[in-house]
């Protein structure tokens, strides 16, 4: 039992981010790849089949976690949280970028590895990537319902020139980070 590992939302000014944990159906799934490499269409598409045929657990850290502990270190706990979340425990987990969360304490977990573009290289982190990326989305249309002022159901909370304007003119909300320089500068 391997479970590939990814994050998506580090960037972003508002918003959680979200860790997957997928340990792979038998057979794997055509058509894996990174998330960022993937049209909106493709990734729904593939979300549909991890979730109906991969074992599957999903993470996520706050924006006042995010903003207390800094982003590296809320996308560490958000891949714990999703590992810990798997029906079943892996026995070795592969996560995308060159540090590991500390996977500590997991019970079944032997060993864990970090693979530099994992998501590109990896069909359980590719796996991973589409979960993390259209789970965090799905998060951002909620969020938007809820402050149709700063369009996040558009740019999902990244700093696009649209969202800037739109925090000037509407001011900070409870869903954005406050740590983040942009944010910040607004507070002042």
């Amino acid at each position: 039992m391997i479970a590939g590992v990814d994050e998506a939302g580090r960037g972003p000014l508002a918003g959680p981010v979200v860790a997957a944990a997928v340990i792979l159906c038998e057979g794997g799934i055509a058509g894996l790849d990174d998330s960022k490499k993937l049209s909106a269409k493709r990734r729904a598409e593939l979300e549909g089949l991890i979730l109906s045929r991969c074992i599957v657990g999903i993470g996520m850290a706050s924006v006042e976690e995010i903003d207390r502990i800094n982003i590296l270190q809320a996308t560490f706990l958000a891949m714990t949280r999703a590992v810990e979340a798997l029906p079943q425990a892996p026995a070795h987990v592969l996560v995308d970028g060159n540090r590991l969360p500390n996977l500590q304490g997991i019970a079944g977990l032997e060993s864990a590895e970090a693979i530099v573009k994992g998501d590109s290289k990896v069909a359980s982190i590719s796996a991973a990537s589409i979960l993390a990326k259209t789970v965090r989305d799905h998060v951002m249309v909620q969020l938007d319902r809820r402050h149709p002022e700063y369009g996040f159901a558009i740019h999902k909370g990244y700093p696009t020139a649209a969202h800037l304007a739109a925090l000037r003119a509407a001011g900070v909300s409870s869903v954005h980070r406050r740590s983040y320089g942009p944010v910040r500068s607004l507070l002042r």
